[in-house]
């Protein structure tokens, strides 16, 4: 390939990626009236497990529906402990800390909470885990495209156009002494073939960083 298709290719893709970027949903944000006053008396929160759904635009023929409840079932945890070692890994630039995610998952297991979160309030799930908070999310992810199709795009291309699917974060905090809701985060998301649990959290975070409540 000779330096002037190098050029014309290099800015082909860099056009495209701002085009690209501007596919992806605004943000929507809710913040309590008392959301101030509420979050600094919060010391120790807890990030439950997300409630992950996988669907897709067009139904594939191979389509396994346990196969794809058992995807949705590794996206519950691993999201999770993305999340937890995305927050400790930046813990100084947030005014409060964040439980173990284990202990999270083993006291709400103890007490049969685990797999049915949506039966129970906030604040009585706070006062299980002894936290002054919780953080809630869901991520939806519908699949678009072949990820097979996606490889040889990201492979020719260097990622221009191996988005997959099309991801959306809501990510909720919920105050522990009466279990209302502080505040409210949600995001429309691309995704690609090669995101990993940790790379889908770091892209999610980048989105809620500058709104993120706990930020110093």
């Amino acid at each position: 390939m000779n330096l002037k298709s190098v050029c014309f290719l290099s800015f082909f893709m860099a056009i495209s990626s701002v085009v690209f970027s501007q596919f992806e949903g605004s943000k929507e944000i809710y913040s309590s009236p008392k959301m101030k006053e509420e979050l600094v008396t919060h010391k120790v929160v807890a990030i439950l497990p997300f409630k992950a759904t996988i669907t897709y635009k067009h139904t594939p023929k191979n389509y396994n529906d346990s196969a794809n409840k058992e995807e949705e079932q590794a996206y519950t945890t691993s999201l999770q402990q993305s999340m937890y070692t995305f927050l400790l890994r930046k813990a100084d630039n947030y005014t409060v800390s964040f439980q173990d995610v284990d202990r999270t998952n083993a006291l709400l297991k103890q007490h049969n909470m685990y797999d049915n979160l949506d039966a129970f309030t906030a604040d009585s799930i706070c006062k299980i885990l002894k936290v002054d908070a919780v953080i809630k999310c869901k991520y939806d992810y519908q699949k678009t495209a072949s990820e097979g199709g996606a490889i040889v795009k990201t492979v020719l291309f260097g990622g221009l156009g191996s988005k997959t699917g099309s991801g959306a974060l809501t990510m909720q905090i919920y105050n522990g002494g009466d279990g209302e809701l502080m505040w409210r985060f949600y995001k429309a998301l691309d995704e690609g073939v090669f995101n990993s649990s940790d790379q889908v959290i770091e892209h999610m975070m980048r989105k809620v960083s500058r709104n993120f409540p706990y930020d110093k």
